[in-house]
């Protein structure tokens, strides 16, 4: 299963230059790196991105995750993934710009 993260254009650039990355502020704050289900991520980028262009949409692979990966309840009481490691370059299965059409983002029709 594919899941997701939402990165800001300079958080991508970092990481990919990096190899490596903690997160964004609220991964660091909260100790984890918050992901969301490819059913869970529109609502993700308009709660915490709206009207935010320049973003990335991350793809890992969930089991590839192994013990580091949580499913935690959070918002609504829905499971959310949270992956309690550094996020590797490795880990990423793709990447893709995540568009603001009509101040909504455009989530790829076929993420696979």
């Amino acid at each position: 299963m594919l899941i997701y993260k939402i990165f800001r254009a300079a958080e991508w650039l970092a990481f990919r230059t990096a190899g490596v990355t903690s997160g964004a502020p609220i991964d660091l704050q909260d100790g984890y790196i918050h992901l969301s289900t490819p059913a869970q991520a529109p609502e993700t980028a308009s709660k915490y991105f709206a009207g935010l262009a320049d973003l990335m949409l991350i793809a890992l692979d969930a089991d590839a995750a192994g013990d580091a990966l949580k499913w935690e309840v959070s918002r609504g009481g829905d499971l959310f993934p949270h992956l309690y490691r550094d996020m590797r370059l490795a880990d990423v299965v793709w990447s893709r710009p995540l568009p603001l059409s009509d101040g909504h983002h455009v989530f790829p029709d076929d993420p696979a």
